[in-house]
């Protein structure tokens, strides 16, 4: 019996192993930043040469490392929460985000799959606004065969969560026997 307790014991608090990787992750936010100051200082001084077409695709590239940025907290603290420990300490604090403590892990796999598709999305409009406004030079003109494949690769992250989130809805249904609301209708004559 002690055996069985003490592998137990050490198997429950294998999960602090997961901490320095959340830690890391959260040093991954900071690097995300400096991308995304580094990428903003880019634009700033080439503002009034820019056109439109040319604003826009600096504009996705900020989008999308704000969207990685979203992501990656999103994993750091519900990932934590589910599978280290909760963060107690902020449970009462103004700025605690709603969704926080409510995510489980398939909705994380949902989040995760839904943000690949907007991320894959921006990089895919950035592709077609590119090939559009024909910005890029020639010998740097983007290969019919690369678009297709980028649109493939985008299909298939999209089918992919469509059934993943398929799986999930007929794996746990949502409760058919939950109470339905009261009709206001019949209190108005």
């Amino acid at each position: 019996m002690k055996l069985e307790k003490w592998v137990e014991t050490s198997l429950f608090n294998s999960r602090w192993l997961l901490a320095p990787l959340y830690i890391g992750l959260a040093g991954a936010l900071f690097l995300l930043l400096v991308k995304f100051i580094q990428k903003f200082a880019e634009i700033v001084p080439s503002i009034l040469e820019s056109n439109s077409t040319e604003l826009l695709l600096y504009l996705l590239g900020l989008i999308d490392i704000v969207l990685i940025a979203n992501l990656l907290l999103i994993i750091i603290f519900s990932g934590y929460e589910n599978f280290v420990s909760k963060i107690d300490m902020i449970e009462d604090h103004v700025d605690r985000p709603d969704w926080m403590g409510k995510i489980d892990y398939t909705a994380l796999k949902l989040k995760v799959i839904g943000s690949i598709v907007a991320i894959s999305s921006i990089e895919l409009l950035k592709v077609f606004i590119s090939i559009q406004a024909s910005i890029y030079p020639d010998e740097k003109k983007i290969d019919v065969a690369i678009v297709k494949w980028l649109v493939i690769i985008h299909l298939t992250f999209v089918i992919s969560g469509v059934l993943f989130a398929v799986m999930e809805r007929i794996l746990h249904p949502p409760h058919a026997h939950s109470p339905e609301p009261a009709s206001e209708s019949h209190h108005h004559d």
